[in-house]
């Protein structure tokens, strides 16, 4: 939960949000995200079923493949 919710709570890029508590670059943001990807998947993984935890796999390799697209 720290994590997922509150690192990206404290943490931002200027411009991103109307309120940047502890702003940090833009790379930093990426990186928030990554590491939420990785914390998605592998939660998954430890407690869904195999038919639940491979969707979100899935779908978090998806958005990694869009986003390197762009």
């Amino acid at each position: 939960m720290v994590i997922l919710i509150g690192l990206p709570a404290l943490l931002s890029t200027p411009g991103d949000k109307d309120n940047v508590i502890i702003a940090v670059p833009g790379r930093a943001t990426v990186l928030l995200v990554l590491l939420q990807l990785a914390a998605a998947v592998t939660s998954s993984w430890l407690a869904w079923p195999l038919w639940a935890a491979v969707p979100v796999t899935v779908l978090a390799a998806v958005a990694l493949i869009t986003e390197r697209r762009r």
